[in-house]
C-alpha cells in the first residue's frame, strides 16, 4: 500500500521538475535570440536619471548609463532606430559639466536670473543686474534638460526656486497684459522683441508641464499659467502671424512665440489652431523654397535668423508629410516613387487645399535647413551673439522634431564649433548684441544636451494619423 502511494508521488514530482527544466530552456531560448537581434555594440544614449550621472561620467569610467533606448509615441506606435540617439561625447560633458557648474552659481536670491540691459551691456556680473523672466525660462530649460526635475537631480532645488519666479511673475501680471513683466530695455527685449518674456516662459512651462505629469502638486499651477501666457502670446498677434513688438531681430521673437504655442497644444494648453496656423505661416513665408530667397527685413538683415526660424516652424508639418507619403506608399495609395507634391498628398488623403499647405510646408523645411547649416549662413552676423546661440538651437530642435538623420550631422558640427569658444570659467558670452553670459550659456547648454530630449522632442512633432 505505502509503495503504490509513493510511485504516484515520485511521478508527480518527476513531472514537474521536467516542466520547470522545459520553461527554463524555453527562457533561455528566447533570452538568446533577443539577445542575437541586439546590434552590437548597443548604441547608448545620454539621458542621465539626475545630473550627477552626466557629471560624474568621466570621473568615474565605469558609471552606468541608459542602455539602448527605443522610443515610442502614442501616435506612432512603432519604435524608434536606435541609431537616432547618439552617445554624448566625453568632450562635450566636460563642457556640459563646466558650464552648468558656473550657470547655477549666477541664480539670483529671489530664483530668477538676468541678463542685464541694453544700456549697460558692459555690466557682466551675473548678480549686478536684475532678474527676467525670459533668461530665467532658458535657464530652467537647461537645467530640465541636464537631468533636473522639481524632485530630484543635483539642481533639483535650483529648478524649483526658478520654477517658482516664473509662476509669480505670470500669476501677478495684469489681466489683458501681453507679458508677464513689467522690466523694459534689457538685452533680449531690445534684440528680440518687447514680449520675448511670455514666448520663452510658454516653452518653459509647455516642457515643465510634459515632464512633471497629471500627479504632480505642481501640475495645475503651471497648466493655468501657460494658459495665461498662451492667452497672452494669442492677444499679441498680428495680422501676419508675427508678434508685436519687434526689437533688431523680431523675427526670432515671432519664432519662438510660434514653437511656444506648438509646444503648448502639444500638452494640452488652450490654443487656437488658427492663431498656431498663423504663426507658422508668417515663418515660412520668409522663405522663398523655389527661389532660396530670403525675407531679412525683420531679421537685422541676417540670413541665419531668419531660415532657423522657417525651419523650426515647418519641422512638425514636413515630418508629417514625410510619414503620411511614406504609409500611403507602403499601402498602395500613391507609386512608390512618387514625389512629393500635391497631387502626391491628395492621393494619400488630404484636400487640395490641405495638400498645397503642406506641400509648401515640406519644402520650406528641407530647403531652409540646407540654408540654415551653410557656412556662409552660420557665420551670422559675422561673430557669435545671443542670437546665433538661439539660431543653432532653433535648427537642432527641428531637425530632431522632424525626425531628420542630419541632425546627426548637425550636432557634431555645431557642439564642436561651442566647446571650442567655452571661456576659462566655463559660461560663454556673446560678442555683439546679446551678450549676457547668463542667457548665453543656457541658450549653449541646450544645445550641447539636445541628445537628452530626443524623446520630448520627437513627441512634439508626432503625426496624429487620420482615420
Amino acid at each position: 500500500m505505502e509503495r503504490s502511494q509513493t510511485l504516484p508521488k515520485m511521478k508527480k514530482s518527476l513531472l514537474i521538475t521536467t516542466a520547470v527544466l522545459v520553461a527554463s530552456g524555453a527562457c533561455l531560448a528566447l533570452v538568446s535570440f533577443r539577445q542575437a537581434n541586439v546590434p552590437a555594440p548597443m548604441t547608448k544614449c545620454h539621458i542621465p536619471n539626475d545630473v550627477t550621472a552626466s557629471i560624474d561620467h568621466l570621473a568615474k569610467k565605469s558609471a552606468p548609463r541608459p542602455e539602448g533606448c527605443v522610443f515610442k509615441t502614442v501616435y506612432e506606435g512603432e519604435g524608434l532606430d536606435p541609431s537616432f540617439v547618439l552617445q554624448t561625447p566625453e568632450n562635450v560633458v566636460k563642457s556640459e559639466k563646466r558650464g552648468l557648474e558656473w550657470l547655477v552659481k549666477a541664480q539670483a536670491n529671489d530664483g530668477g536670473f538676468g541678463c542685464g540691459s541694453h544700456a549697460r551691456q558692459d555690466i557682466i556680473d551675473p548678480h549686478a543686474v536684475s532678474t527676467d523672466p525670459a533668461t530665467t525660462a532658458m535657464v530652467g530649460m537647461a537645467l530640465m534638460r541636464m537631468g533636473n526635475s522639481l524632485d530630484k537631480g543635483l539642481y533639483a532645488d535650483q529648478l524649483k526656486e526658478a520654477t517658482e519666479y516664473i509662476l509669480v511673475q505670470v500669476e501677478k501680471a495684469p489681466k489683458g497684459a501681453t507679458n508677464i513683466t513689467s522690466l523694459t530695455g534689457t538685452q533680449i527685449q531690445s534684440k528680440l522683441g518687447a514680449n520675448i518674456d511670455v514666448a520663452l516662459a510658454t516653452q518653459f512651462l509647455s516642457n515643465l508641464v510634459a515632464k512633471i505629469g497629471e500627479q504632480h502638486p505642481t501640475y495645475l499651477r503651471s497648466k493655468r499659467a501657460l494658459n495665461t501666457c498662451v492667452g497672452m502670446i494669442q492677444r499679441s498677434q498680428n495680422a501676419d502671424g508675427s508678434v508685436q513688438g519687434d526689437g533688431w531681430a523680431g523675427v526670432l521673437q515671432s519664432s519662438f512665440a510660434a514653437s511656444a504655442l506648438e509646444s503648448a497644444k502639444n500638452v494640452g494648453a488652450e490654443v487656437d489652431e488658427e492663431s498656431l496656423d498663423l504663426a507658422r505661416d508668417y515663418q515660412k513665408a520668409n522663405f522663398d523654397a523655389n527661389t532660396g530667397s530670403v525675407a531679412t527685413e525683420r531679421a537685422a538683415g541676417v540670413t541665419l535668423y531668419a531660415v532657423s526660424g522657417s525651419t523650426r516652424n515647418s519641422a512638425v508639418q514636413a515630418r508629417e508629410v514625410t510619414e503620411v507619403v511614406a504609409k500611403a506608399k507602403k499601402e498602395g495609395k500613391v507609386p512608390k516613387d512618387a514625389q512629393v507634391d500635391s497631387k502626391t498628398l491628395e492621393d494619400a488623403g488630404y484636400s487640395p487645399a490641405e495638400a498645397e499647405k503642406m506641400t509648401t510646408a515640406y519644402q520650406v523645411y528641407n530647403a531652409a535647413k540646407t540654408q540654415a547649416q551653410a557656412d556662409n549662413v552660420i557665420s551670422g552676423f559675422g561673430n557669435n551673439g545671443g542670437e546665433e546661440f538661439l539660431s543653432f538651437l532653433q535648427t537642432g530642435e527641428s531637425l530632431v522634431i522632424a525626425k531628420d538623420n542630419g541632425w546627426k550631422n548637425w550636432y557634431g558640427q555645431t557642439t564642436g564649433r561651442l566647446v571650442e569658444i567655452q571661456n576659462q570659467d566655463g559660461s560663454w558670452n556673446g560678442h555683439h548684441c546679446i551678450t549676457s553670459p547668463v542667457f548665453c550659456t543656457a541658450t549653449s547648454l541646450l544645445i550641447l544636451s539636445v541628445n537628452n530630449d530626443i524623446e520630448h522632442l520627437l513627441a512634439q512633432g508626432a503625426v496624429k494619423y487620420r482615420n
